[in-house]
């Protein structure tokens, strides 16, 4: 049954696959989550499964049609397909204004009871984003009407998304003492668990190995926790040895271990693991403050260096940012005036760490209060449902 805050009986996700697995991160816990606690039965259209497969390997490559963890997953092939008004569901969601197929637009126009149409905009800080939250966009021949939802860090926004039992499994996980298993269980031995464990997830461009060489040259012990194929170029040349799940090499401080692609579910765990995240895109941006940990932050490039306001927005707003940590995350993206000095950088940051992680757990606890993004959608879903008819 659905939830009171949500009259809605079906609704169609359409991802479109452009940051390989941050888009389909977010809409597969989107997805989930609507289905398991809102009752909803949710068809995810999809174009890359193979990208999806990586983050949830039960998933066939192969199939126009999949039911998966009480989602329908759809195959989607291209804008040519035929619609009918009966296929349409109650709510519409494009993520990342991600066009519609025409004819599926048509088709909503055509369904007797208009579906809510929403896109899911983008994660900023930027002020500009709760002016837009919540706007309303006319199509300029149909009588539909389409709704920006932007996700955000205060009450002006839609929030951050979290599964309801997401952080009581946090506090369970880390009061009972799994986090040392579950590393040993992906290869992590109990020398590499006794240094700093740092999680590590990234684009290609960033500066890896000066990141490495400060580590390498670090007061204590760091275990660095990579991703296969994540960074693969500067992870090689440091292991000396092709990057395959399980490879691991230590020199000066610093132990590099390549981890398997693990599933959305486990990437959680990792994070609650470390104690400290390198994170990128957006999912596991998010996942990085539900985590409670310092995290830093790898942003999708975009043109004209737009990425880097992005950057600064947030970083002004973000509680545990102290100097070390701004100015690694700006010298992550390239966004650090002049050269930084890495090793010292690095000296202050672990200094830090104990007073970082309790900042970032405040901060958790702040986000909280903003309630679930999925959440907030549905009731302003059910405000419209009573305004427009």
């Amino acid at each position: 049954m659905s939830s009171p805050a949500s009259p809605f009986r079906s609704l169609d996700l359409f991802c479109k696959v452009v940051d390989n697995y941050g888009d389909i991160g977010i809409c597969w816990r989107l997805a989930r989550q609507l289905a398991r606690e809102h009752g909803i039965a949710v068809r995810l259209w999809v174009d890359d499964l193979v990208s999806f497969a990586r983050i949830w390997p039960s998933v066939d490559t192969q199939a126009l049609t999949q039911q998966r963890e009480g989602v329908t997953v759809q195959h989607w092939r291209g804008q040519d397909d035929h619609y009918e008004a009966s296929d349409i569901p109650d709510v519409v969601i494009e993520f990342f204004g991600c066009e519609l197929p025409p004819a599926y637009v048509e088709a909503m126009a055509q369904r007797p009871l208009k579906p809510l149409w929403f896109n899911l905009e983008g994660l900023s800080a930027e002020p500009w984003v709760e002016g837009c939250h919540t706007l309303p966009s006319p199509h300029r021949s149909l009588k539909l009407t389409k709704y920006f939802f932007f996700p955000g860090f205060n009450e002006r926004t839609g929030g951050l998304s979290f599964e309801a039992d997401l952080e009581a499994q946090r506090q369970a996980f880390l009061a009972s003492g799994q986090g040392a298993a579950f590393l040993a269980g992906l290869g992590v031995t109990a020398q590499e668990a006794q240094g700093c464990k740092v999680s590590l997830f990234c684009y290609d461009y960033a500066p890896i190995a000066e990141l490495f060489a400060s580590w390498q040259a670090a007061p204590a012990p760091v275990t660095c926790l990579v991703p296969e194929g994540v960074g693969r170029a500067a992870v090689e040349a440091f292991l000396g040895a092709p990057m395959m799940a399980g490879t691991a090499a230590t020199r000066g401080q610093l132990s590099v271990r390549v981890l398997p692609f693990v599933p959305q579910t486990d990437y959680d765990r990792l994070l609650w693991s470390c104690d400290l995240n390198f994170v990128r895109g957006e999912d596991s941006f998010v996942r990085a403050q539900w985590a409670g940990k310092p995290f830093v932050w790898n942003i999708y490039h975009q043109d004209k260096n737009l990425h880097h306001t992005k950057l600064n927005a947030f970083l002004k707003i973000y509680d545990p940012a102290s100097a070390a940590v701004a100015d690694l995350n700006r010298a992550w993206n390239g966004a650090y005036p002049g050269e930084l000095d890495w090793r010292a950088n690095w000296q202050d940051l672990q200094g830090e760490l104990p007073a970082l992680t309790q900042a970032a757990d405040r901060w958790l606890h702040k986000m909280l209060a903003n309630g679930d993004f999925m959440d907030n959608l549905l009731r302003f879903a059910a405000r419209l449902l009573v305004e427009e008819r």
